[in-house]
């Protein structure tokens, strides 16, 4: 093994946490202006060479989200939107201060659904379920692709309400005239198949995180389960968590 190998790891590992720092700092809009400190600035903050900065900015150029611009320097070309998952609520209303949240919708109405679906809602043989389906936008861009199976009596009255313009939640607690209490998630990252990379404006393989979340009415009662795929380059999710006993 040559003996630069051991280096060259080092500063590749040094470039990747640099890397996950300036990418945080992004997301937390810590450049105002949006153009980040030079390069022997970065250097000096991360006790590291600049061929190392020059490593981490790469990183994230390959990412999309910075780029190099002559005569300005290195400035944020993507935003990141933080979604939080510490309170059960919509995209419109987690993204409310960045601005319009709308909805194409590209199926609405009554299926039947997967027998799996049917066991995760606590439905009997031969029930069927409202399925949405919508492709949400934050000022024009996509951001997501939301599968959304629910109980019958809850997502019919949803039907003839602006689900263009609203959250199914607040939809949903409009209508009901409950409360809707816990929900399950789970989060994984896939890559984009062809037909979710055509919808959301991705490449073939680009990163995509996946939330499977079923949500419940205080009382337990399960009725809302969404499948939702998210851009990996426009959100990144956030949550408070305790350590408890």
């Amino acid at each position: 093994m040559s003996s630069s190998a051991p280096e060259r790891r080092l500063r590749a590992d040094r470039a990747r946490q640099a890397a996950d720092v300036i990418r945080q700092q992004v997301v937390q809009r810590a450049f105002p202006d949006g153009v980040l400190p030079d390069e022997m600035f970065l250097a000096t903050e991360f006790s590291v060479s600049r061929n190392t900065i020059r490593e981490a900015l790469d990183l994230l150029r390959e990412e999309g989200l910075i780029e190099r611009v002559p005569g300005v320097g290195t400035v944020v070309v993507t935003e990141k939107y933080a979604h939080g998952l510490n309170h059960l609520m919509g995209l419109a209303e987690t993204l409310h201060e960045h601005g319009e949240v709308t909805n194409d919708v590209r199926a609405a109405g009554p299926i039947k659904p997967p027998s799996p679906v049917a066991q995760r809602l606590r439905l009997g043989d031969g029930e069927q379920v409202v399925y949405v389906e919508r492709l949400r936008r934050l000022n024009g861009l996509p951001l997501s692709l939301d599968l959304t199976y629910l109980a019958m009596d809850v997502g019919l009255p949803l039907l003839d309400e602006d689900l263009r313009h609203r959250d199914i939640f607040s939809l949903i607690e409009q209508t009901s005239g409950q409360r809707l209490g816990t929900a399950a998630v789970t989060l994984e990252a896939v890559n984009a198949d062809l037909h979710a990379a055509t919808v959301l404006e991705v490449p073939k393989g680009a990163a995509l995180l996946v939330v499977e979340r079923l949500s419940h009415f205080a009382d337990g009662r399960p009725v809302d389960l969404e499948f939702i795929r998210m851009r990996g380059d426009r959100l990144t999710m956030r949550a408070e968590c305790r350590r408890t006993p």
